[in-house]
């Protein structure tokens, strides 16, 4: 052994040829030459969040993609631009705390001096870049709602817990229209409708003033996706939004778009301006408060102020596709939507808490969509990419479905968890009752993908009757399926609201009124006339109260609810023996598998009868006294149809 010159033996480096290495960690050198060169190499870079031309080092686009890429900011840009800045701001890809994907411009030839006078149209606002954070995955949004957003945590489940401020639940007095000369002929004005005027003018100040605020911001969320599985009849849709969660929420709530879609996106069909940190300014016309969502059909655009609830979003998209759809013959639906094994479809419709998303997410059945949906001439298509699901009381024994879908990736609104473990109390209504469920559809393990189907066998309406008057379940023809369509009854209890000491009805048409836009007589002669044409049955189903109003009664046991659904789905419902009802004329069953004979009757449950007779004529004229809005509108070429859905009300 050598000795070097200390007198230590020198260490041999040779290794030699016959030499067996059982294990050998030497690498190539990292290219890297700085901290964040490195660290620019953690993270491989994918076409969605790739920055355009001008920027340099590891962020830099390649050749490929710069004429797609630059076409896209181009885009992005014509949606922000505003009427003192028509082209449009300069817009970059990317996250603005990374200061090399900010693009470096060069001399402008044309300016004299160093001290040059801008030009008069230049402001603050064309100095600095907008951001834009495009089609981030849920772990980034993940990263900057946790970082930017007070209120945004991770759950012991995972998913993302936030706020959604002052509001926690739509503002329908708020919502506004744009009346112009099409939309006046076209959509449903007046009393009982949804729809509230504003002229274009007011549309453009509202708009100016969300615009001025997301331009103003360092960064901006864009997302690009689609509205409606059936290809045929997609909607191509741009949110733009101030807030993580907002963007993370519409990425669970519409359908994504794969990375070849994205490239190719193009122009939207329909762009939605989010701005609800910011106020409208309520001396404004037609402004009531400092919150507006408004909507402009012609411009096809929709703008948030002053409310940062999500909710918004969904909704406004719902009513465009309530008002497109209906033009191309498809009927849009504001139901569940699931299918057996067989193929046999069920629609089911139901105000908040009747049960439409309980009911529809069946372990048992395919989950084609929890609440929005097409009819057109292909069959069933769910509008969106994922499900929007109450929390209030939820459990992993009655909804297990639901339960194990709050995930990461889920975002939870304005729930209550314990400060150490971040375990959730979907008890707890500190907050609000109306906790919140946002998650891809995906996360059901029966969800049917694509989200489509043929046409339905089955049409359930769900009405949770506090009055404890109607049958659990009831055979419908198809003129009372109409007038129960129509009217889209439920109760709310005492308890539920200030100032309500006993039940109250609800009717809300089509089960959504909220968010229609047409007559909803149109949409009722369009549900007819397919389920005619495809021999689907109508059935009433009470999620609510038996043997009592609320106070006296008992809620009717979901285990017989589905019960009853399952009957409905098996087709042994239309093999049982009925009798009528008085008042509303109900075919009800005598006998069913699993269900006590006696609830079938309400008459037979109310141990006062003359209690039970009084209730049922009192709900009758509520349901009279509704439909009066609806008698001046003529239905088909005749007022034939018109007098047969009023004959299938109640008569008494």
């Amino acid at each position: 052994m050598a000795l070097v010159g200390n007198g230590l033996p020198k260490i041999d480096t040779q290794k030699k040829a016959d030499e067996t290495v059982c294990q050998d960690d030497a690498a190539k050198p990292i290219k890297a030459t700085t901290v964040d060169e490195l660290h620019s190499l953690q993270m491989k870079k994918s076409g969605a969040n790739t920055p355009s031309k001008g920027v340099q080092g590891p962020f830099a686009s390649n050749s490929a993609d710069e004429a797609s890429q630059k076409q896209q900011l181009q885009s992005i840009s014509a949606t922000l631009a505003s009427l003192t800045r028509e082209s449009g701001p300069k817009v970059v890809k990317g996250n603005p705390s990374r200061t090399n994907e900010t693009p470096r411009l060069s001399p402008v030839s044309s300016q004299k001096g160093p001290f040059s006078t801008p030009k008069p149209d230049i402001s603050d606002s064309s100095l600095k870049f907008t951001h834009i954070l495009y089609n981030l995955c849920p772990a980034e949004l993940y990263e900057q709602a946790l970082k930017d957003e007070k209120g945004s945590f991770i759950t012991s489940s995972g998913a993302l817990a936030t706020l959604s401020g002052a509001k926690t639940g739509r503002s329908p007095r708020d919502k506004r229209v744009v009346k112009d000369e099409t939309t006046a002929e076209e959509l449903w004005w007046g009393k009982g409708s949804p729809n509230i005027e504003m002229d274009e003018h007011t549309f453009m100040v509202n708009r100016e003033r969300a615009v001025d605020y997301l331009c103003s911001l360092d960064k901006v969320f864009v997302n690009d996706q689609f509205l409606n599985w059936d290809s045929e009849n997609q909607i191509k849709v741009r949110i733009v939004s101030a807030r993580a969660y907002h963007s993370l929420f519409m990425h669970n709530m519409c359908i994504r778009p794969t990375p070849e879609e994205l490239k190719n996106f193009g122009t939207p069909d329909f762009t939605i301006y989010n701005a609800g940190r910011f106020p409208c300014n309520r001396y404004t016309h037609y402004m009531t408060s400092s919150t507006s969502i408004d909507v402009n059909l012609a411009r096809r655009e929709m703008v948030i102020l002053g409310t940062q609830y999500a909710g918004e979003m969904k909704k406004g998209l719902f009513s465009l596709m309530h008002y497109l759809m209906p033009k191309r013959q498809i009927l849009s639906l504001h139901s569940g939507c699931n299918m057996g094994k067989g193929g046999d479809v069920a629609l089911f419709f139901g105000l908040s808490g009747t049960g439409k998303t309980t009911l529809s997410t069946d372990p048992n059945r395919y989950l084609i969509g929890d609440d929005e949906h097409c009819w057109s001439g292909n069959g069933v298509s769910n509008i969106e990419g994922g499900c929007y699901a109450k929390c209030i009381d939820l459990s992993r024994e009655k909804e297990p479905d639901i339960w194990n879908a709050i995930k990461f990736g889920t975002v939870l609104e304005n729930v209550v968890f314990d400060e150490q473990t971040r375990v959730v109390d979907y008890s707890d209504k500190s907050v609000t009752e109306n906790t919140r469920a946002a998650y891809p559809i995906e996360y059901i393990p029966n969800a049917k993908l694509p989200c489509v189907g043929p046409h339905p066998k089955n049409v359930i309406l769900l009405a949770c009757d506090a009055f404890g008057v109607l049958p659990p379940i009831s055979k419908l023809t198809l003129a009372q399926t109409m007038y129960h369509f129509i009217s889209g009854y439920t109760a709310l209890v005492a308890g539920t609201e200030d100032g309500i000491k006993e039940p109250t009805a609800t009717f809300s048409a089509c089960f959504g009124a909220a968010f229609i836009m047409l007559h909803p007589t149109k949409y009722a002669a369009m549900l007819a006339e397919k389920m005619k044409q495809h021999g689907a049955t109508g059935w009433l189903v009470n999620t609510g109260w038996s043997g009592g109003s609320y106070g006296s009664g008992n809620r009717i046991k979901l285990a017989y609810t589905r019960k009853i659904i399952d009957s409905i789905h098996s087709g042994d419902l239309l093999k049982a023996t009925y009798h009528k009802t008085d008042v509303f004329g109900l075919e009800i069953p005598t006998e069913l598998e699993g269900v006590p004979s006696e609830i079938l009757d309400p008459a037979n449950t109310w141990s006062d009868k003359k209690a039970h007779k009084d209730t049922l004529l009192k709900l009758g004229g509520l349901f009279k006294k509704n439909f009066e809005v609806f008698l001046n509108h003529k239905i088909g070429t005749d007022s034939k149809l018109t007098e047969e859905i009023l004959a299938a009300g109640p008569n008494f």
